[in-house]
């Protein structure tokens, strides 16, 4: 008699590429995938497997709709799928983050606080209703100083200013992208650095540094290369590690993915921020286990109840490049993507950005055009062939034209 295969529920706002890497995981491993997302809504059934509709932001009324379902493990992908996936598993009594530490990760202000409470390194912070007076505001800011929508991610919205006059402009740009609030808080020079890992019972395991070898200094905050191992003094790595371990536990996260974004400098190591989920997009790929064994599947794994705590990442280093969008418009075409394939280490290019879509740069926008991914002996060859990759390739934009009711 074969076993009772195991039911999984995972949370997401999208159903592209990292979604269907899940999916064909769990059914790889005899899995029953559950997706519940808010794009049911607008896609009836995009799976044609029986997704859930649910709405993010609408607790209560999506928690009916999972109320009784049969599940032994919950995932999520995104910030606001973490919040709804806690309060479910909660409802469920299935191990995941708590609902106010998923909270406190979807609010760069609550987690601010939480972290400054913990004793670790955060700038100078204040938050403001996007209704007030950003002149007022303005006189009350450090110079530089970031402009932060409260609940966005992927740097979107993120603008540093270094003068009042900027600090207004940023503020208005801001307002028009439709947050409520944001936060206000100090520069912090230095190196930028994210963390992948795993919190099991609130212990934290951290799988990989990754490096983000472009600066990143502003005005805005586009991240292009994450590049693994890294390639810092093994005090700094520590530290780094260290710092994210105790914002976890600040934070109160105790089951499931965590990627934590930091900085370093001749102070120390400084939180940015944690989230309730895994590295977002494709990224993921960058990150391959020993055996084989992609992110994706250690996720579902762990969901389960498996003990993944011996999990290693493939010997060698591997990297990821984000590739930027130049300039908005209409997107036309791309040549090249051959020549970047073939470059030496190069896994694959992906090209995401259709044909017609309309791209929008940061800090507004929140997209790429696709991703490039390198495999190499050590991290300074998968930066140098991410490089020449993207140097390959030709987008073609073509002007947007505004349309102007009569």
């Amino acid at each position: 008699m074969g076993s009772v295969p195991k039911h999984l529920i995972l949370f997401a706002a999208t159903t592209g590429y990292q979604i269907r890497v899940f999916a064909d995981t769990a059914r790889r491993l005899g899995m029953d995938l559950t997706l519940a997302t808010d794009r049911c809504h607008i896609l009836e059934d995009p799976w044609a497997d029986r997704a859930i509709a649910v709405k993010f932001d609408r607790i209560p009324e999506s928690l009916d709709v999972l109320r009784g379902l049969p599940c032994d493990g919950i995932a999520a992908v995104g910030d606001r799928p973490a919040v709804l996936a806690a309060e479910a598993a909660q409802m469920l009594c299935i191990p995941f983050h708590p609902p106010a530490a998923a909270r406190a990760c979807h609010d760069k202000y609550l987690a601010r606080q939480l972290y400054q409470a913990a004793g670790l390194r955060v700038p100078s912070f204040f938050r403001a209703p996007l209704t007030d007076d950003p002149r007022t505001l303005a006189r009350r800011a450090p110079y530089p100083c970031v402009l932060k929508p409260l609940g966005l991610s992927a740097s979107r919205g993120v603008i540093r200013a270094n003068t009042e006059e900027e600090f207004v402009a940023a503020f208005a740009r801001i307002r028009k992208i439709g947050e409520q609030h944001l936060q206000v808080e100090s520069y912090i020079e230095g190196r930028e650095f994210a963390v992948e890992g795993l919190v099991t019972d609130g212990r934290f395991q951290a799988f990989a540094i990754f490096d983000k070898p472009d600066p990143l200094p502003g005005p805005y905050f586009e991240e292009t290369i994450y590049v693994t191992p890294s390639r810092e003094p093994s005090d700094v790595q520590q530290a780094l590690l260290e710092t994210a371990a105790r914002a976890v536990r600040s934070l109160g996260l105790s089951h499931g993915p965590v990627h934590a974004e930091l900085r370093y400098n001749a102070a120390g190591a400084w939180m940015l921020e944690a989230h309730a989920r895994p590295i977002g997009g494709l990224c993921a790929r960058a990150l391959r286990c020993e055996g084989a064994v992609a992110l994706e599947e250690l996720i579902l794994r762990h969901a389960i109840g498996e003990d993944v705590s011996q999990a290693r990442l493939e010997s060698g280093a591997s990297g990821v490049m984000m590739i930027p969008i130049p300039k908005g418009g209409m997107y036309e075409s791309v040549d090249g993507v051959e020549r970047a394939a073939g470059v030496a280490g190069i896994e694959d290019v992906i090209i995401t950005a259709k044909p017609g879509q309309r791209l929008i740069p940061l800090p507004e926008g929140s997209s790429y055009l696709g991703f490039i991914f390198a495999r190499g002996d050590s991290a300074a060859q998968v930066e140098k062939a991410l490089r020449q990759s993207h140097a390959e390739l030709r987008f073609h934009i073509a002007t947007a034209l505004e349309t102007f009711s009569p």
